[in-house]
């Protein structure tokens, strides 16, 4: 078992404006986001699936040739592999879920 107080994690910008805290589990990991507003998210893509869940603000996608906007409460499901990026159209917050976990994102400060 493990319990993390979100408020005892330091956020790391992992990508310019792109402020996370981070949740390790055996098979997930789970990034708690504060993005600045105008900040782009290159494209790219990964093994992992990724669920992006918008918590406040706008965020908006590029994924298989669509552009969409995702404001609070929506949530977008990335499958593997495929190319997605984005661009922060206001400050923002996101929490994504990634499955497996991310090890790159991995360090001994994250819970």
């Amino acid at each position: 078992m493990k319990k993390v107080q979100l408020s005892d994690l330091n956020p790391r910008e992992i990508i310019p404006g792109f402020h996370g805290k981070l949740v390790h589990g055996e098979g997930l990991t789970m990034a708690f986001w504060e993005i600045e507003a105008g900040s782009p998210l290159p494209e790219h893509h990964h093994v992992h699936e990724q669920v992006a869940y918008v918590l406040s603000g706008e965020f908006e996608f590029t994924m298989d040739g669509k552009t969409f906007v995702a404001g609070p409460e929506s949530v977008t499901v990335i499958p593997s592999n495929m190319p997605h990026s984005g661009r922060a159209l206001t400050d923002c917050k996101i929490l994504d879920v990634f499955q497996p976990v991310r090890e790159d994102y991995r360090s001994e400060e994250d819970g």
